[in-house]
């Protein structure tokens, strides 16, 4: 929605193309003027749609949809600028899932024990390599991509979350109670947090805190995880949240034991901006300026937590440098006027911007005929 917003104020006509099924969480895009239309995986159609709409840039919301429809526009639109938006590193967050499953890792990892250089990792890497620029989330990432995989810098952008403005008016420490934890259930880490709080954090912080309750939001709750749901426990799973800043306002402290993920924490981040201060690990601050308190293992989790609740000269400190943290790296202000030039300027230059990153090139004549052939297959065979 923030790069939708971008888009808008540059004056773009935005076409929503997806082929994702509509449901009850799904944004109203026409009410701010903007065309939605179903689009086929695997099927010929999207030629014709793609060559009468003609766009003059075309943004793919993750590696995975390039890979579907990046030859197609490539042979049909291939004037227009390819930009991909990875929303996090899909190989890094892969990678300490496994070493986490594998219990090889504790909540981080180092990159030399991280089974980065894996096959998700060839296919993501090379998507970036076609596109005429990706735009990266988080700096640690940016950082893993030019130095570790030497990915050219003209190639990648990098666009943190975007904040329009924001409060520092919030509801005092005396008004708010309990501890809050959000985050979508179809997204992996965020479940597992959930079962880490249920089985190793919360009955500690329970113990020192027996008034307290943890309200756990999120949508898409899987059956295991709404089986957790204990009134006397204080455990409660709430579910969808219709306003994140009604329930995050509610709250004293927010709980993000992330033990494995990548990109940036959308949690933290409306914490902050709601003036929650907020309990994580090093992978869940990873490239987030210490918007939270960091911590290294679960028995400092808890410490932490009982005291943000307990201490409200800690809890006023930690409020502040969390808001000082968003005035300075993810104000909207910072970014949108450059990254708008950009495109510009890459719309203005983009023969010369391929040859000079030629690579994409030859990956889109090569690489990308596997992937085509195997769709016409596909297409012929659903016939």
């Amino acid at each position: 929605m923030q790069l939708i917003s971008l888009f808008q104020e540059a004056n773009y006509e935005i076409t929503f193309a997806t082929t994702a099924s509509e449901t009850k969480y799904s944004e109203d895009l026409t009410a701010i003027e903007i065309s939605v239309i179903p689009i086929l995986l695997n099927d010929a159609s999207f030629d014709v749609f793609i060559s009468e709409l003609k766009p003059t840039v075309v943004l793919f919301d993750r590696f995975i949809t390039e890979e579907q429809f990046g030859w197609r526009i490539a042979e049909n639109c291939p004037d227009a600028l390819t930009i991909l938006d990875t929303e996090d590193l899909h190989f890094l967050r892969k990678a300490r899932e496994e070493a986490f499953k594998k219990n090889t890792c504790y909540l981080e990892c180092s990159r030399e024990v991280l089974p980065i250089f894996s096959e998700i990792a060839k296919r993501e890497l090379a998507s970036i390599l076609r596109c005429d620029l990706s735009l990266i989330i988080s700096k640690a990432e940016m950082q893993l991509l030019t130095e570790t995989f030497k990915i050219p810098e003209g190639l990648l952008y990098y666009l943190p979350f975007l904040v329009s403005e924001f409060s520092k008016q919030s509801p005092s420490f005396e008004m708010r109670k309990h501890f809050i934890s959000i985050g979508n259930f179809q997204h992996a880490p965020n479940t597992d947090a959930v079962v880490f709080l249920k089985n190793d954090i919360w009955p500690l912080i329970k113990k020192q805190i027996p008034d307290a309750q943890l309200h756990i939001y999120g949508a898409y709750v899987p059956k295991h995880i709404s089986e957790m749901h204990n009134e006397k426990e204080g455990f409660l799973i709430k579910g969808w949240a219709e306003d994140v800043r009604t329930v995050m306002q509610q709250a004293r402290v927010c709980l993000a034991p992330l033990r494995f993920g990548a990109g940036l924490k959308g949690k933290l981040l409306d914490a902050a901006l709601y003036g929650t201060p907020s309990v994580t690990t090093k992978i869940g601050g990873e490239g987030m300026f210490s918007i939270a308190e960091i911590v290294e293992n679960s028995s400092a989790f808890v410490e932490t937590a009982v005291s943000l609740y307990k201490d409200e000269e800690l809890w006023k400190r930690q409020q502040k440098k969390a808001f000082g943290v968003v005035e300075q790296e993810f104000l909207r202000s910072c970014f949108s006027y450059k990254f708008l030039q950009t495109i510009e300027q890459l719309q203005r230059e983009l023969p010369q911007h391929r040859e000079a990153h030629f690579i994409g090139q030859i990956l889109q004549h090569q690489s990308m005929q596997a992937t085509k052939f195997m769709s016409k297959w596909i297409e012929e065979k659903n016939k």
